[in-house]
């Protein structure tokens, strides 16, 4: 139980002497590189001399994104990337770990006096068991160890409420669970940035907009922004009394800000991505020409964001990628994605010109390195684990049940996309025993559910904590009324409206059939004829009950239909849900096998 009256203690400060592992690794690299200037000064060149020798100053600046509270190494493909070898093929790679990560950072930082680290959003949120169970702040004081000096603000640090996020940033003891060991906890000793998230009730933002990285007379700007778009994926619970700007107009107004302050090098770190052309970290992002193995919301961003901004930090995508895009100027700006769950990261040098105070561009190279597993772990983030462990351990290890393989959410429709939907309808039928289907969002299912043991509890067994890291979300699961003319537009606004360049296809519970046609565009791609509830084509004016989690019974991720059901019944939380399904469905003696995700018959 956490303690309820811990002795108050004096704040961390950031240690002045980062702690330096001498541990060779793997450092595979994207292929983007550009000329360094004539004259240009390493950290390693500059090392014992004046402090301002030479007029150029390279600057490292390392990033990630989307980590998630992925402390441990995450499971399954979460844990691995892909990597393109020098004759075409590519190999996976097991990735990952924040022991892992920590020695990477501190051995990449190994002779760079200048350098900075910085994240793309998304540190917190959609956490495994050992971080989202006690609120985030073993995550958040795993990146004090990692001295992370600045981060912007990810859709999913709103998920508990802008006084949740303010508690991770200034510290203080949970509200209403307390603190869980017997110091109160510190928050963060590095900035959280939200320029674009304004409070309702000041018009100001709920943060800093930016910081300012100064040594030696080099300074450099950040600017942090979450994508405009955040309502549409947070529950509205979360986003209460925030507004949320459109991205290029707040990140060019701060970078006239501080302009006027003197600071001319601006880093601006983005929680909105884009889709790469490969799904290897390392290929070449700008072949044939800048940019052009990247689409979706930030390549738009980075077209549109002013030349004062010399690059940008990216994530919320998942994906990894290294670019130049031409900014409004039409000269090349570094566009950068560390993948997630702390399986990259990224190594940018920006040539600092003391003459102009400005980042010379021309000079600007960058790198993905995958934080391999093959390097010795950092004994304080080892102990950092472990003393959460013991504390999460009573809960977590506790059985729920018995699967004979991996269930993988992988896919158009995956095993446990299905898995998850048919618990949350068997669990729908004990409140109402009319339900008729569910649905479930993908993005909700964080990770798959694998065979291998990881904690000793055996291979095949399904921990708490593996179903947590699953839906660590604590939505509940509600049951809506809809008319068939309905339902089919929900279908429909899979591949429709909000999600009509990226769809997004729902999981769908046993009896639920139809052919998704990829060959067609927009809303035809769900074909009418085909959708059949338990053999029988839906019946346009007949009403339907619908079991649904609480984000999407609230019209989120873009299926606003959902929003307007009627008679409305909410149950308990959907990892509920899924807990007594393995438990009633399977046993040691008798495993659950994944389900065949043969329900949406795909036309490609």
């Amino acid at each position: 139980m956490p303690a309820t009256s811990p002795a108050h203690h004096q704040r961390r400060r950031r240690r002045t002497n980062r702690l330096l592992v001498t541990a060779a690794g793997l450092v595979a690299a994207g292929a983007l590189a550009a000329a360094a200037l004539p004259g240009s000064a390493s950290a390693d060149e500059t090392k014992g001399a004046p402090a301002h020798s030479g007029r150029y100053q390279d600057v490292q600046l390392l990033s990630f994104n989307d980590l998630h509270g992925n402390l441990e190494p995450p499971a399954g493909s979460a844990g691995r990337v892909t990597e393109l070898q020098h004759d075409g093929t590519t190999k996976t790679i097991d990735a990952g770990g924040v022991e892992y990560l920590a020695t990477h950072l501190r051995q990449a930082r190994e002779g760079n006096r200048y350098s900075v680290t910085a994240a793309g959003g998304d540190m917190v949120g959609a956490s495994p068991l050992l971080s989202g169970l006690f609120h985030d702040e073993p995550t958040i004081e795993a990146l004090n160890q990692l001295d992370l000096d600045v981060t912007a603000v990810g859709n999913h640090e709103f998920d508990e409420g802008a006084a949740e996020l303010a508690r991770l940033q200034h510290g203080g003891c949970h509200p209403t669970e307390g603190c869980y060991t017997d110091e109160e906890f510190g928050g963060a000793d590095f900035p959280y940035l939200a320029a674009n998230v304004l409070d309702d009730r000041t018009g100001k933002p709920v943060l800093d907009p930016y910081w300012v990285w100064k040594k030696n007379g080099v300074k450099v700007g950040f600017i942090g922004v979450t994508l405009e778009a955040t309502p549409d994926i947070v529950s509205a619970e979360g986003v209460k009394g925030l507004s949320f700007k459109d991205e290029v107009e707040t990140i060019d107004k701060y970078a006239k800000v501080l302009q006027r302050k003197g600071v001319k090098s601006i880093v601006a770190l983005i929680h909105e991505g884009g889709f790469p052309a490969s799904s290897a970290y390392n290929y070449d992002c700008d072949a044939p020409g800048a940019g052009d193995g990247i689409s979706g919301p930030i390549a738009q961003i980075a077209e549109n964001v002013s030349p004062q901004v010399d690059a940008l930090v990216t994530g919320h995508t998942h994906n990894a990628y290294v670019c130049t895009v031409p900014d409004p100027a039409g000269k090349p700006r570094m566009v950068t994605s560390a993948a997630s769950f702390g399986r990259l990261y990224t190594d940018t040098t920006l040539t600092y010109d003391r003459a102009t105070g400005d980042i010379a561009r021309t000079a600007v190279k960058s790198a993905n390195h995958v934080v391999t597993r093959d390097v010795p772990k950092a004994p304080d983030m080892t102990a950092l684990i472990d003393k959460w462990n013991t504390l999460a351990a009573p809960i977590g290890n506790r059985p729920i049940g018995y699967i004979t393989g991996d269930v993988n959410r992988d896919g158009t429709e995956s095993p446990l996309g299905d898995l998850i939907a048919d618990a949350q309808l068997e669990y729908a039928r004990k409140l109402d025993a009319e339900t008729d289907l569910a649905l479930m969002n993908p993005g909700g299912i964080r990770a798959p559910l694998t065979y291998a043991a990881k904690a000793g509890e055996g291979d095949g067994v399904v921990t708490y904590a593996e179903g947590f890291t699953v839906q660590p979300f604590a939505n509940t699961v509600n049951l809506q009324d809809f008319t068939g003319a309905q339902l089919v537009q929900i279908l429909k606004e899979q591949v429709s409206g909000a999600n009509a360049a990226a769809p997004k296809i729902l999981q769908i519970s046993s009896g639920l059939t139809y052919t998704l046609d990829l060959t067609k565009t927009g809303a035809d791609r769900v074909v009418t004829d085909s959708i059949r509830l338990n053999g029988s084509a839906i019946d346009p004016a007949a009403t339907y009950r619908v079991a649904a989690n609480s984000f999407l019974a609230g019209g989120g991720d873009g299926f606003p239909t959902l929003g307007q059901g009627g008679n409305d019944l909410v149950g308990e939380d959907d990892l509920t849900a899924l807990e007594q399904y393995l438990t009633a469905n399977s046993s040691a003696d008798n495993p659950l096998a994944p389900p065949k995700a043969d329900r949406i018959t795909v036309v490609d």
